[in-house]
């Protein structure tokens, strides 16, 4: 018909075309025809039949917006990854996001697919994707202009106590001539995120950018090896060796002048949160087993601080909350600032039964109130912030909640009856889901994913206690070394399937500073009309409609600046305050410690050393190579720990658990091999999946 019938088609279109001409012209006949393809396909939505969409009211709009580009973003990479000429897949990536725009559905087929069966590959496309040509120059192109001069590589060399030989790689955030950091006695250590398995510092430059343009100090941010090639503990070691680096040399390992030691304030995101955690977890256990070998031995000394956003602190995910865990939420001193999440958390089962009729608010008040002896202890000395929030005000506009506003009641009486309600209580009958479970389809952290970055760093050879490993899992950390934290900072959205980390773990810190606080006032080594001021300690910002990973995509989430720039704020909060504790005792900065780290065991028991999981020192050994071989295959060596090898060559037996079979290829170890396999594409029989 297209061949042989005539070329401006059948008769009655010809009609039409020729009456349409007289009223339309060929561009309002082109938007006409693109109107009607759109109202056909959308028809449902138009009117109001769709299903609605259950994420739009989860998040702001702002941040729902910058999702939806996200995820066209991960659908667009992901459909080109396969592609195996470099500069042909950075183009159809770009162009296949650019579909996927406009094909939201589509988009979300495509990543809840893939998502189900995830691998390393996956991981790494979808979080290093900052740093691809294209994406890269417009994200330079949208940045605002934060600092003169470009992030500077270097490598860091190893303590003379480690085992490792290999410098570690990092880069270095100055906005300043590089002569002139010799005057510099402040650091930022930062160690990003990435799930253990991601990301290096340059998919953080956003962050790392705006804040060494706006404190003006050097940014030392770790390029740690990731799993599944470097499992656990080895990016841990390695951001613990960088920190013990940088206190040996008095910095003069990136450029300081080396005169007095540096002040150095840690920082993390998510997995880098974990990290650099369990590296102050290290820096205190290693300083308790120091102090025990004799009054002799120099200590490490602890950071300045931390600074925390968003960060994953366990490891071990449950379904529901412990009724510990839930005091600590509904603790009375930091009620206001939890009252969002404890809401959300009734609200999980009034969303399944909507006829049901809901409790008031003065119910609910009822029902989280502390117990009678607390308000009997002096309830009209109780100052706490409040944050209202009204239905008629955006959720986007609503303030963000802080902890560290609260003022600490000066009425001994209270305080100690604050420490018997934080004490595990009867929840009566109310369940509560922890936050990974009520936020199980976040669009930007799922349960599958999590699933894949525990696995990986894990590796499937070790096996650990996750009820008791406190440098995989920090929020199990004792209360004992919990006491001696330096200021910790956190930064969380709301709706982040990982609040409850913490809330939970700031929770924790603030009973362990207090009972010390409490303690200390007893045996008459504080004065007894000092009162406790939890801001000294312990401050939380919970940032309301938003979830995870905000700082990362911060050229679509405009509103990820403020909270950047919140964060550099509390690092000049506790330089400052670091500064004036130097003035107060001047001998303060002169120690420093150079010491020998020994082999210890990761134990929840404070008073043990500190154990890791690691290779054996071997004479001959020296190089990557040989680091990566030992790190992944350490659990055949038989050895344990992060200092110099036992004595003797001789390899020690692998102590069988209660569940190991008598083969040595057990069931555990095969279901763990598996999954990591799957997880890396890789079949039972070693072949890559396609």
């Amino acid at each position: 018909m297209v061949s042989s019938g005539n070329k401006n088609g059948p008769p009655y279109l010809r009609n039409l075309s020729r009456q349409l001409s007289k009223r339309l012209t060929v561009w309002q006949t082109l938007v006409v025809t693109l109107l009607w393809l759109y109202i056909s396909r959308n028809f449902a939505k138009i009117v109001g039949l769709e299903c609605p969409e259950p994420l739009a009211n989860l998040y702001n709009r702002s941040y729902f917006r910058a999702t939806w580009i996200t995820t066209a973003l991960d659908a667009g990479f992901w459909t080109a990854m396969r592609i195996r000429k470099k500069w042909l897949r950075d183009l159809a990536s770009v162009v296949f996001s650019v579909f996927y725009l406009f094909a939201a559905e589509q988009a979300d087929e495509k990543v809840r697919k893939v998502r189900g069966t995830l691998t390393v590959d996956h991981l790494r496309v979808s979080w290093n994707k900052g740093t691809t040509p294209y994406l890269a120059f417009f994200t330079k192109l949208m940045r605002p202009k934060l600092a003169r001069y470009p992030p500077r590589m270097v490598r860091i060399p190893r303590p003379q106590e480690s085992s490792y030989k290999e410098p570690i790689i990092a880069w270095l955030y100055y906005d300043a001539a590089f002569s002139t950091i010799t005057n510099q006695t402040k650091i930022i250590l930062d160690v990003p995120g990435g799930g253990f398995v991601a990301m290096n510092p340059r998919t953080n430059d956003d962050k790392l950018l705006a804040w060494c343009g706006r404190t003006g100090l050097p940014i030392l941010s770790v390029d740690y090896k990731k799993a599944p090639e470097y499992p656990y503990p080895y990016a841990l070691n390695e951001c613990y060796d960088v920190y013990h680096t940088l206190i040996a040399t008095r910095g003069r390992c990136i450029g300081l002048s080396g005169e007095t030691r540096p002040q150095i304030i840690l920082t993390g995101d998510s997995a880098g949160g974990n990290l650099a955690t369990g590296v102050v977890l290290m820096v205190l256990q290693s300083a308790a087993a120091s102090a025990r070998r004799g009054p002799g031995q120099e200590t490490l000394p602890t950071p300045d601080g931390l600074v925390l956003m968003y960060p994953g602190l366990d490891m071990n995910i449950g379904n529901w909350m412990t009724d510990e865990q839930m005091s600590l939420i509904q603790d009375r001193r930091t009620r206001s600032t939890n009252k969002n999440v404890l809401r959300r958390k009734s609200e999980d089962y009034y969303k399944l039964t909507p006829q049901t009729p809901h409790p008031s608010d003065d119910e609910e008040d009822k029902f989280f109130a502390p117990r009678p002896s607390l308000e009997a202890a002096g309830d009209s000395d109780i100052v706490t912030a409040t944050t209202p929030t009204s239905p008629n005000v955006p959720m986007e506009e609503q303030p963000v909640i802080e902890m560290g506003h609260l003022a600490s009641p000066s009425n001994i009486a209270y305080q100690k009856a604050s420490i018997v309600s934080s004490k595990p209580r009867h929840l009566k009958t109310r369940l509560a889901m922890s936050s990974m479970i009520s936020y199980f389809n976040d669009r930007i952290l799922t349960p599958e994913m999590m699933r894949a970055m525990i696995i990986l760093y894990v590796g499937p050879h070790n096996r650990p206690d996750f009820s008791t490993d406190f440098l995989l899992s920090p929020l199990l950390a004792p209360e004992a070394l919990l006491a001696e934290f330096p200021k910790t900072c956190f930064l969380t959205g709301e709706r982040d399937p990982l609040v409850d980390d913490t809330v939970i773990f700031a929770g924790r810190l603030r009973q362990a500073k207090y009972n010390a606080f409490v303690q200390r006032k007893e045996l008459g080594l504080l004065n007894k009309k000092e009162v406790f001021n939890e801001k000294d300690h312990v401050e939380v910002a919970l940032i309301p409609g938003i979830s995870h990973g905000f700082v990362q995509f911060v050229s679509i989430f405009p509103e990820g600046w403020k909270h950047i720039f919140r964060c550099a704020r509390w690092m000049e909060e506790i330089f400052a305050k670091g500064e004036k504790e130097s003035d107060e005792d001047p001998d303060h900065r002169k120690r420093e410690r150079h010491h020998r780290r020994v082999p210890t065991e990761s134990s929840a028991d404070e008073d043990q050393p500190l154990e890791m999981s690691t290779l054996r020192s071997s004479a001959t050994s020296s190089g990557g190579s040989k680091d990566r071989a030992d790190a992944t295959n350490g659990h055949r060596r038989g050895t344990r720990g992060r200092g110099r090898g036992r004595k003797g060559d001789g390899d020690v037996k692998r102590q069988r658990s209660m569940v190991s079979l008598a083969s040595e290829d057990d069931l555990l170890g095969r279901r763990m091999k598996g999954l990591a396999g799957g997880l890396m594409g890789m079949t039972a029989d070693g072949a890559e999946t396609p």
